[in-house]
């Protein structure tokens, strides 16, 4: 026997596997196979017994029209609910409803009650299913709701530029200002910026747990809060790519990162829009004077904060580098015009839009994605200020938590703390 040609003789053959799609429909026809017998046979029977599903009925929406409320409710429980009973004020009272009484599930209905409400004093709404499980929604402060309408329409787009575009256009007129400031002096503005976006950070996702807490429960208001945030603040990760810090220095560069604090506040002035249209439209914003110079104050402060990476040009870099005297005025290298409108509008217009929505159309569904998307940008953008802080303090062997940046940080918070506090007055 040749044993050198046996130990050349090739392997034998391996049968050939199952193709690439069979092989990933397998194991979804069990999965389909294993919810069907689970559907049909009801394992989960013994554990149940004879016990009603748990009922969950969202009030959306309470209208007040003349002489009578229009309600919206959602069913959000895991089968059909019929309503029973209607009572206003903890009085049974006449109803009707359409489509029909018996909501299936993830069904609307509108119900109308006939009721001579007040202007000015509360009143308590409570559903009653077949169960016997109540449900209530609470009006504030009756007063008539808007309806969309021309003058209506112009009310609210007024109200938006009112707490939107004016007060963040004034902030921006701080720029010539700022343009004369030294390396320090710049600094501390972008610190203060990143102050104030902190301050936007955490009010803007309070508002969006306390707006999540009023989404019907089969949404998962908070879990859509957090995800919104995540995803926009990765879309913004991946639409501004890898740049190195020479490319986020330069003028450029600074124009892109005024543009997404301007994008971000502007997310942030869509929930506040929002949350005063539909104030407004259920009557609970009775200072509304007060409101609109409260958020005029509040919001001039975003203008400052758009500003701040524009004040440092590549003219400016080179001085900051020794290469000129940082005492004479920059003259070059200064946005245009149609750049600082185009900021405002970025930042301000939002609120428009927030206002009119609050004010006819009000969803806390769309509230919480809102907020949520305004979260995760301005996280990003606080990320990208404090890359040039930390990028300068590294240039000049300093700590980036230095004094200036510190003071810088701290009035940027307190600003925005004390003239929310106009907000809630």
């Amino acid at each position: 026997m040749d044993t050198t040609q046996s130990a050349t003789t090739p392997a034998a053959k391996t049968k050939p596997g199952l193709p690439l799609w069979l092989s990933a429909l397998i194991p979804l026809a069990l999965l389909g196979l294993l919810v069907a017998a689970f559907f049909y046979t009801n394992p989960l029977a013994l554990f149940s017994g004879n016990l009603p599903p748990i009922e969950s009925l969202a009030i959306e929406k309470i209208e007040l029209h003349p002489g009578q409320f229009v309600v919206t409710v959602f069913n959000g429980s895991p089968e059909a609910l019929a309503i029973a009973q209607v009572t206003v004020d903890d009085a049974f009272w006449e109803w009707e409803i359409a489509p029909s009484a018996e909501l299936p599930r993830f069904g609307r209905a509108t119900i109308t009650i006939p009721y001579a409400w007040v202007e000015g004093e509360p009143h308590a709404i409570t559903l009653i299913t077949n169960s016997g499980t109540t449900f209530t929604g609470e009006v504030a402060i009756a007063t008539e709701t808007p309806r969309p309408g021309p003058a209506q329409f112009l009310a609210y787009g007024l109200l938006g530029i009112y707490i939107g575009i004016i007060p963040v256009g004034l902030g921006l007129l701080w720029f010539p200002a700022m343009r004369r400031m030294g390396r320090k002096g710049l600094n501390f503005a972008l610190a203060l910026t990143v102050g104030l976006l902190v301050f936007l950070l955490i009010d803007t996702a309070l508002e969006a747990i306390e707006v999540a807490g009023d989404v019907a429960g089969v949404f998962q208001g908070l879990p859509v809060a957090i995800f919104a945030a995540l995803l926009a603040w990765l879309a913004i990760l991946a639409v501004s790519g890898k740049q190195s810090e020479a490319e986020r220095d330069s003028g450029s560069g600074r124009l892109r990162l005024a543009t997404l604090i301007a994008l971000s506040i502007g997310l942030h002035n869509l929930g506040e829009g929002l949350a005063v249209g539909a104030a407004f439209a259920l009557g609970e914003a009775t200072l509304a004077s007060f409101l609109v110079i409260g958020f005029t104050l509040h919001n001039v402060t975003e203008g400052i904060g758009i500003a701040a990476p524009l004040t440092r040009s590549n003219r400016q870099a080179e001085r900051a580098n020794g290469q000129e005297a940082l005492a004479a005025p920059v003259t070059k290298d200064k946005p245009s015009l149609k750049v600082f409108v185009g900021l405002a509008l970025l930042a301000g217009a939002p609120a428009i839009v927030g206002a009119w929505v609050g004010g006819f159309a009000y969803s806390p569904l769309l509230a919480t994605i809102f907020l949520g998307v305004g979260v995760g940008a301005i996280w990003q953008v606080i990320v990208e200020v404090g890359r040039l802080l930390l990028h300068d303090a590294q240039k000049h062997n300093e700590s980036v938590a230095n004094w200036i940046n510190l003071a810088g940080l701290t009035l940027g918070i307190a600003v925005m703390y004390f003239t929310a506090y106009f907000v809630k007055f």
